[in-house]
């Protein structure tokens, strides 16, 4: 998944990007930072190839192609990426004494990440899921005092509560409990899945700072990729996602499942091998961008679209991130 932002530093920067400081030969070698202006448009770009990425999944599931083969096929571009850099780089494959368990389990946390997150894309729009995983901040913030840290500050929490307004709006709450049958028979569902999608990567998240702070990014990285196939193959083989290795039914819908590893391969490799130069800590909130395109596309290619009411809560979650963001490395 997911940077330095708090969301995709979820995802794509902790987990996937993170520069490998326990090796002095990477440290070493980082190169100078690219001019703000191209780091900014770099990641507004990538930005929008993993929004695309969400969009095309969605063409895919329409057109019944299996939530788990979507999940193969994306992981095992990210997989055969990493394995590349892997060799490219001659990294050994061992892990520190006592990290076994907590990879392990961090490669499960990102499998039932990627699949509440595709399960929520293939039931609400493709913004509101992005939207609802946008609650990662809040959540790993509160995960991380339940655990021992620092208590969020009064500001903080007064952003926090700002983004869950925006949320509350964006979903439009009033509404349904006024009228459930309006908003579709699978609202619910895929509201719960986009918020058990951003639970289970803040769990990740905090594994990764707390318990394998000492393991090499791109190891960390091909490894939880390795789980995320490895339990895709075990889910499909067992059938424990009824339909999960469905083929697509139409032209449509093989196009969006290669689309959808395309997109996600090529922003994922742009993302883990130009991350040192992306000034990450300055930077970062600009991932906060992919909602947005979410937005446009979903409009565009789905037919997908919020009200104006939506609109404005979207754009509260968005803004309320990127203080977040910023605050943080303030």
């Amino acid at each position: 998944m997911m940077v330095g932002r708090i969301l995709a530093g979820p995802i794509r920067h902790t987990l996937h990007g993170s520069r490998d400081m326990s090796n002095p030969d990477t440290a070493s070698a980082a190169h100078a930072p690219f001019p703000r202006p191209l780091a900014l448009l770099l990641m507004c770009g990538m930005a929008t190839l993993f929004a695309s990425n969400h969009v095309a999944a969605r063409v895919a599931f329409d057109a019944g192609t299996g939530l788990l083969l979507a999940i193969l096929v994306r992981s095992g571009v990210a997989l055969t990426i990493l394995a590349c850099l892997m060799v490219v780089q001659q990294k050994r494959l061992s892990l520190p004494a006592g990290t076994r368990s907590w990879q392990l389990l961090v490669g499960l946390l990102v499998t039932v990440q990627s699949l509440c997150l595709y399960s929520a894309v293939a039931r609400i729009p493709v913004v509101v899921a992005l939207l609802l995983m946008n609650t990662l901040p809040v959540q790993l913030a509160l995960l991380s005092w339940a655990l021992g840290g620092s208590r969020p500050t009064a500001r903080a929490a007064l952003i926090m509560g700002v983004i869950l307004v925006g949320l509350v709006v964006v979903l439009d709450v009033p509404a349904w409990l006024g009228e459930p049958e309006a908003m579709g028979p699978e609202w619910l569902a895929g509201v719960g899945f986009g918020l058990a999608a951003a639970s289970a990567f803040a769990c990740a998240l905090w594994i990764t700072e707390h318990r394998l702070a000492e393991v090499g990014s791109t190891l960390r990285t091909l490894l939880t990729m390795l789980t995320v196939l490895v339990a895709m193959l075990a889910a499909g083989a067992l059938e424990l996602v009824p339909g999960g290795l469905t083929l697509p039914l139409s032209l449509h819908g093989w196009m969006g499942l290669a689309a959808l590893g395309l997109f996600y391969g090529v922003a994922f490799s742009t993302l883990f091998i130009f991350v040192p130069r992306l000034d990450m800590a300055r930077n970062g909130p600009a991932m906060n961008m992919e909602p947005v395109a979410a937005l446009v596309l979903g409009y565009v290619v789905l037919g997908q679209a919020l009200s104006p009411v939506q609109l404005v809560g979207g754009g509260i979650v968005v803004a309320g991130i990127l203080v977040l963001g910023f605050s943080k490395r303030a």
